[in-house]
């Protein structure tokens, strides 16, 4: 039987035709019959794909063997079969859209002049010895259903957003404090951290590998609280059975961590619900606009 799996990947690097290696990852997913969505820009690519294991398996092996994706920073979580209609890999301006692409700097080794990395166990020891401000990288109806405990959670509706709230200094009093960036697998707030560091953020660290390898190392036996959300047709994971369900529903406000996209196909709002009002939802209730 099929075991299906997703990877979450993400790689800064200098890259002179982004094109080209378009073209090679589309013919390599299409050959071994993967759905995802993969973006390349000249900064590196980030992507996620899904399907069957030993495929995927083969997918990660065969890009890593170009050298400039051997560190490939890759995270890996249980899929669902059809988690992805199709594939999609496109040329942009930008990995993620912050809507900065002049900001950025990227050299071989990364992005250049960003925050501090931390992995999942030198978090906790920094936890232990200062008081850090978590700072959620992700789109304000992500942490709805899941965050770090006592996250500053700006309110924006997509990444292009960020850079007018930091530019508004409702932040600034955070300046000179331990600020620890997070994102689902890291490469929002790798961006993120740059931005801020540019603004005059004076201690800046990064989750190393987001939420997801912070998940993999600790499930919910640590800081993290509630469920991940993802963009592909799971819409969310959980780290254990022991998962606390945050998120509340938009119309009666019971626990749920079920992520439902507007019943209007025209709009391209996300919403939580619980599995009574499921057929109920209307983005004109509560928009939320879903992120790039």
């Amino acid at each position: 039987m099929a075991v299906p799996k997703i990877l979450l990947f993400y790689r800064f690097t200098p890259l002179s035709d982004p094109d080209a290696i378009r073209l090679w990852q589309r013919d390599l997913c299409e050959s071994l019959g993967l759905g995802g969505r993969i973006i390349v820009s000249k900064d590196g690519i980030n992507g996620t794909v899904g399907g069957e294991l030993r495929s995927v398996k083969t997918y990660l092996r065969k890009t890593r063997e170009y050298s400039a994706f051997a560190d490939l920073d890759a995270k890996w979580s249980e899929g669902e079969g059809n988690d992805f209609p199709r594939l999609s890999v496109r040329v942009r301006d930008e990995l993620v859209s912050f809507g900065a692409p002049g900001e950025l700097r990227v050299d071989r080794d990364g992005v250049v002049g960003g925050g501090t990395r931390l992995s999942p166990e030198q978090l906790h020891e920094l936890v232990e010895k200062e008081d850090v401000v978590f700072f959620d990288g992700r789109n304000s109806f992500e942490a709805e259903i899941g965050h770090f405990a006592g996250a500053v959670v700006p309110q924006v509706d997509n990444t292009r957003d960020f850079v007018a709230e930091l530019d508004s200094g409702k932040y600034d009093h955070l300046k000179d404090k331990p600020i620890v960036t997070y994102c689902t697998g890291g490469i929002r707030c790798e961006i993120l951290s740059s931005l801020m560091v540019n603004r005059g953020f004076e201690n800046v660290f990064q989750l190393d590998g987001g939420i997801a390898r912070y998940g993999e190392t600790y499930g919910d036996a640590g800081l993290w609280r509630g469920s991940l959300y993802v963009f592909d047709n799971r819409m969310s994971v959980d780290f254990s059975p022991n998962a606390e369900t945050v998120g509340r529903c938009y119309r009666c406000s019971a626990a749920t961590k079920r992520m439902q996209n507007c019943s209007d196909l025209g709009c391209r709002v996300q919403l939580v619900v619980c599995d009574e009002h499921a057929a109920q939802t209307a983005c004109f209730e509560h928009p939320i606009l879903v992120a790039d």
